[in-house]
């Protein structure tokens, strides 16, 4: 069994950088089963949609809010990830929501500079106490547009944002400057592999000029104590229940009635 905690020393390196990659969180079976059903599954087919960037390229994504008994949902419910969440956060976490990404070969678009927060804020969430964990479900690149992201910049606050193409981006006068002052890295990742990090983490990603398409399933959660004043497109607090470790090698389609 995978281990479902930080070390100290992982934990500590997260809180300095707002984000951490924990290389081979999940096994290659279980990222090539999540492909294999994703491409045959109609379901996810029909709810992808897409969000143009500044240049007019298309990424598209499928979104859910609930975590249930798909096989998506195994990976948003997997403690390898809500262990190291409920430290992240100081406590209890739930289901934010999860999101599969697809920047595909030469069309994929672009997005903008932008914390999550810039977005979740609005959604009545009175304190920056959430986080996400993205999950590499294919190679990502410089060249497939890989996340990039500016190191220890969740230490500066929730940034205003604004509309950039059909995208919600950072107010780039302030970004500008972190730029100068926040390292910046590409985070090149491997199948299985899983970046967690900071709701106020400034990040972004080129378009796909590669052959190659890009793949992400991004698991976003939000303290329980955080639970948000008002109804958004994203729940307020229910108890998030972990599945066991093998689950996502466990999971069969239900058979239909």
């Amino acid at each position: 069994m995978l281990t479902a905690e930080f070390t100290p020393e992982q934990l500590a390196s997260f809180d300095r950088d707002g984000y951490f990659l924990a290389c081979g969180l999940f096994r290659r079976s279980e990222i090539d089963k999540l492909l294999a059903f994703a491409q045959s599954d109609p379901s996810f087919q029909q709810s992808v949609y897409g969000r143009r960037d500044a240049d007019g390229r298309t990424t598209r994504l499928a979104l859910w809010n609930e975590a249930g008994d798909s096989l998506y949902s195994m990976f948003s419910r997997s403690p390898r990830i809500i262990g190291r969440m409920t430290q992240i956060l100081g406590g209890e976490a739930y289901h934010y929501h999860t999101k599969m990404m697809l920047k595909e070969p030469r069309v994929g678009g672009a997005w903008e500079w932008h914390q999550d927060y810039g977005y979740w804020y609005h959604n009545g969430c009175l304190a920056p106490l959430l986080a996400s964990c993205l999950i590499a479900v294919s190679p990502s690149t410089r060249a497939n547009g890989c996340l990039q992201v500016l190191r220890g910049s969740h230490q500066l606050g929730r940034i205003d944002h604004g509309k950039t193409g059909e995208q919600t981006g950072a107010d780039m006068e302030r970004v500008e400057v972190a730029l100068r002052r926040h390292e910046l890295v590409y985070v090149e990742a491997s199948p299985g592999d899983a970046l967690f990090f900071h709701c106020n983490l400034l990040h972004r990603s080129d378009a796909n000029s590669s052959d190659d398409p890009r793949w992400s399933l991004i698991c976003c959660y939000n303290a329980a104590r955080n639970d948000p004043y008002k109804e958004s497109r994203h729940p307020r607090y229910s108890r998030l229940e972990p599945v066991s470790d093998q689950a996502i090698e466990d999971w069969s389609h239900p058979s239909p009635a």
